[in-house]
């Protein structure tokens, strides 16, 4: 499960020059051929509260988790706590590398639970998660 926090949406639209000019859905579907071993299936979500009950929802029967909290990896100690509360193996990702950003975006809530960190590759930073538990 691919779980994908706040603004994530408008890939392909926001600041391309940090992001890309790739959509999500256009980038799930190379996912989707790349790994067809894998079912793959993925949640966006806008709203903190969301983002944990996905978690919550699928975090005890799932094979692992690919979450890019986004923004709230940096302010939500509840993703994190959520993160911790589940079973299923969590990788948090992120596109761009969060360290050669504002100072802000030095700080993960998630990273404390998660079975590992892949920032930096792009879009790629999702394939590399997925390959880890393969």
């Amino acid at each position: 499960m691919i779980i994908n926090g706040p603004n994530l949406n408008l890939l392909g639209k926001r600041e391309p020059e940090v992001y890309g000019s790739t959509t999500f859905d256009d980038y799930f579907a190379q996912l989707q051929q790349k790994f067809p071993q894998a079912q793959l299936e993925y949640f966006q979500s806008n709203i903190e509260g969301e983002l944990i009950d996905k978690i919550q929802e699928v975090g005890f029967d799932y094979e692992g988790i690919v979450l890019n909290a986004a923004s709230y990896t940096h302010t939500s100690v509840g993703i994190g706590d959520a993160v911790k509360a589940v079973n299923t193996p969590v990788v948090e990702v992120h596109i761009s590398n969060t360290h050669k950003r504002e100072d802000f975006r030095h700080v993960s809530y998630i990273s404390s639970g998660a079975k590992g960190v892949i920032l930096g590759f792009g879009l790629q930073s999702y394939d590399l998660a997925i390959q880890s538990f393969m």
